[in-house]
């Protein structure tokens, strides 16, 4: 194993996990919104969705992409339009008391790994991973290292993000306030797809 590309390769990822994105946005409003406990699903969706998809990639799916890149093109701005859509419905929804219960609730375990594939930042990261580390062990454990890697961080960095929006839940109390929030992250989540028109 080479142990120097094992800590650069743990560097990018913890950079790549914790830094502001789609998947930390959403994870962000939803411990806003519905609290730390009902956002578990959605933490753990994409913890393990993107585990999986790493190893999907690493073990063969990626060359799927490379013999039919118009896939990657099509799933690259499928989820450019929905992050689009999720802007626009959270820079315009209204915002929920903590007592009040919202009849669309958190997203599931399943939308959130599913979501995995069509995230911008999450194609950014899997290539990252998969082609710059490569190296990191022999096959297939390079593998294994970089998804008990990506499952660790997974859990740490969604934690962290979605105990941060609900610590925010007794700071935000005006209407004005959180719908000012809403916008802020509505902008972040947009800006977010810098990385799929600069690769366009």
């Amino acid at each position: 194993m080479s142990h120097s590309l094992l800590i650069a390769f743990v560097m990018f990822a913890t950079v790549m996990f914790f830094t502001p994105g789609p998947n930390n946005i959403m994870l962000l409003l939803s411990g806003l919104t519905y609290g730390f406990r009902r956002t578990l699903p959605h933490v753990a969706g994409i913890t393990i969705g993107f585990a999986f998809m790493v190893g999907a990639v690493g073990v063969g799916l990626g060359t799927i992409f490379i013999a039919y890149p118009v896939l990657q093109t099509i799933l690259k701005y499928a989820g450019v339009a929905y992050l689009i859509y999720l802007a626009l419905a959270i820079a315009m929804s209204d915002p929920v008391a903590p007592e009040q219960d919202n009849r669309r609730g958190p997203m599931t375990f399943w939308g959130a790994a599913m979501f995995q594939w069509v995230n911008a930042k999450g194609w950014v990261m899997v290539i990252g991973t998969i082609t710059a580390y490569a190296a990191i062990a022999a096959y297939p454990w390079n593998i294994v290292i970089q998804v008990g890697l990506s499952l660790i961080l997974g859990v740490a960095s969604c934690t962290a993000w979605a105990l941060f929006g609900s610590a925010l839940r007794p700071v935000l109390t005006s209407r004005r306030l959180v719908r000012a929030f809403n916008i802020i992250m509505a902008l972040l989540l947009l800006a977010s797809l810098y990385p799929v028109f600069m690769d366009a």
